[in-house]
């Protein structure tokens, strides 16, 4: 299980096999590679600097299948870190929150 932070340094969740799952377990999104597609097929980021998700703005039209979610286990969150500066041409990924 591989842990991950928004570029903005949000404390996400975690990788199980090709699954996001939010801390608190509810399936935020599927990965195609380093991408990263919501349960209706959406476009949500990337990874870049091995745990950090973040959001291309010239894909936010990119789709891919969409999923039915699975039930991940809940997880205490880890410490938010410090962001990154931001890309041009990026945004942070979706707060967990977007996905209760």
């Amino acid at each position: 299980m591989e842990w991950f932070w928004t570029w903005g340094g949000e404390c996400f969740g975690y990788r199980n096999g090709d699954n996001l799952f939010t801390h608190n377990g509810v399936h935020a999104g599927k990965f195609y590679g380093d991408e990263v597609y919501g349960a209706d097929g959406r476009y949500l980021g990337e990874i870049k600097n091995e745990n950090r998700l973040i959001t291309h703005s010239g894909k936010v039209g990119w789709t891919k299948f969409s999923f039915g979610r699975l039930a991940g286990g809940s997880y205490a969150r880890y410490a938010n870190y410090v962001g990154y500066a931001m890309y041009a041409g990026y945004q942070d990924f979706p707060s967990p929150e977007r996905f209760r």
